[in-house]
């Protein structure tokens, strides 16, 4: 390993040990790290490696952005890098290694703001609408199960809707509704 790989690598495992701390204990030293989501509005699926070989994969990312595109307006976000190895800790933590079931990805600002006027529910300034925000189910794995298995990661945004069937992930700080 050159001098420049080596500090690559060592600025971006100290950005994620800072950034998320508990992720940093979970994250197995795994080769490769793959994820299959199901939109539940497109009806689109994708099972890609995101992550090999200690860097994040253009290919694989941009698959993943593609099928968590705003399905209301067809615009595609760049999704934050850090839900993905969220989302792989709780497959490892809960067992499952099917697809997540994805009711939101991104989210345009004017499909945020279109929802909010039908909704309470809706945070005006939502993680969605910059790709840091999911909402999810896992077949296979019981939502408190998945609640609690997110909540363990201390790794961002939790929140429960049982009555909805999802959880709501996302990158910002540690906390919980």
């Amino acid at each position: 390993m050159n001098r420049r790989s080596f500090l690559k690598l060592s600025c971006g495992a100290g950005a994620g040990l800072v950034a998320a701390p508990a992720l940093a204990t979970v994250l197995p030293h795994l080769n490769e790290r793959a994820l299959a989501f199901y939109n539940t509005h497109t009806g689109e699926r994708v099972t890609t490696t995101y992550w090999a070989d200690g860097q994040y994969l253009a290919e694989g990312t941009m698959g993943i952005n593609r099928v968590l595109r705003d399905h209301r307006s067809g615009e595609v976000h760049a999704i934050d890098q850090r839900l993905f190895d969220i989302l792989f800790n709780l497959q490892r933590m809960t067992g499952e290694r099917g697809e997540f079931h994805v009711i939101s990805g991104y989210r345009s600002p004017a499909s945020n703001a279109a929802l909010r006027r039908h909704s309470n529910g809706v945070a005006k300034g939502s993680l969605h609408t910059v790709g840091k925000a999911i909402d999810i189910r896992l077949p296979g794995s019981a939502l408190s199960d998945l609640r609690r298995a997110a909540l363990s990661l201390r790794a961002g945004g939790v929140g429960y809707y049982p009555a909805s069937e999802f959880i709501h992930l996302d990158t910002g700080a540690f906390r919980s509704w």
